[in-house]
């Protein structure tokens, strides 16, 4: 195929050839080509599909900082020893961007990877009711890269009493990121944030965020448990990734609980298989996608 296919084909599926054979040169600028005339594409695709759209006098207001600091604090102290909670704040409340008109652009062109770059792109165009870029194209609202927390706009449009997409992807954040990051001392045993067994990653963000909603809302141990169940007659998170029985069961024992974040942490914590360390089952996944 030849550079225009091949542009096609990134912008309706996100795919693209990994050893860039469509561009001429050698390897190294090869890669440098297409990457970046990938990315040039993207980004103009997406202004197109949005064209129009302006930041909303909320959002042009908004102090993310402090607003991401009053949601997560609580997951911070609930999770980590004094000591330690005033790194993880200070990482955490710079973390979050919310896609808007203003910075799509310099996201798209900046993200790590372009697979990051396309699910981003369908992203922000699903939040503000642009057409997706393919069929295939991933409905999210929510995905976290390394220690960056990006956030659908429709978050300000969130109906649901147990929703909270920005504890979500800062849940992530706690498996991405090594304690060194953040000035806290690392060894062999605790090299992440925290240690959550692979399988259980969607399990503990969505965990995190309906017990933030929990927590929020019920004043005290009794008004949690109710909330709890209420939370049980809804609970349907539309992720392949979870149970929803599980994550009833957890948001339960989380709201009787005296710290219900300890609770979903032990719950989600690796299981050592024999011969084998925690830290040894433990990668840290680029992203980590909150779906709609």
């Amino acid at each position: 195929m030849g550079i225009p296919d091949e542009v096609e084909r990134f912008l309706r599926t996100g795919d693209y050839d990994a050893h860039n054979g469509a561009w001429p040169g050698d390897i190294l600028e090869r890669e440098r080509r297409a990457h970046d005339e990938l990315r040039q594409a993207l980004v103009a695709e997406v202004q197109r599909r949005a064209e129009g759209l302006s930041l909303s006098e909320q959002l042009q207001d908004l102090d993310v900082v402090s607003l991401t600091r009053r949601k997560v604090e609580p997951m911070v102290r609930g999770l980590f020893p004094a000591s330690e909670q005033g790194a993880v704040l200070s990482l955490l409340e710079k973390s979050v961007v919310f896609l808007t008109p203003a910075n799509i652009a310099q996201v798209l062109l900046e993200s790590s990877w372009l697979s990051t770059a396309w699910d981003l792109a369908n992203l922000y165009l699903l939040s503000v009711g642009a057409e997706l870029l393919g069929p295939e194209a991933p409905q999210l609202l929510g995905l976290s890269e390394h220690t960056t927390c990006y956030v659908s706009l429709a978050y300000f449009d969130e109906a649901s009493p147990f929703a909270d997409y920005l504890v979500h992807e800062a849940a992530h954040v706690f498996h991405n990121c090594k304690r060194r990051t953040v000035g806290l001392p690392e060894t062999r045993r605790r090299e992440w944030l925290l240690d959550i067994d692979f399988r259980k990653r969607e399990t503990f963000a969505y965990a995190c965020e309906a017990y933030s909603r929990v927590l929020d809302a019920g004043s005290n141990r009794q008004a949690r448990i109710a909330l709890a169940e209420e939370y049980a007659a809804c609970a349907a998170p539309s992720d392949e990734r979870v149970s929803v029985s599980e994550m009833v069961e957890l948001v339960r024992e989380a709201a009787a609980a005296r710290n219900g974040w300890k609770r979903i942490l032990t719950r989600c914590g690796p299981v050592a298989r024999k011969g084998t360390r925690p830290s040894e089952m433990d990668g840290a996944p680029v992203s980590q996608p909150r779906s709609q």
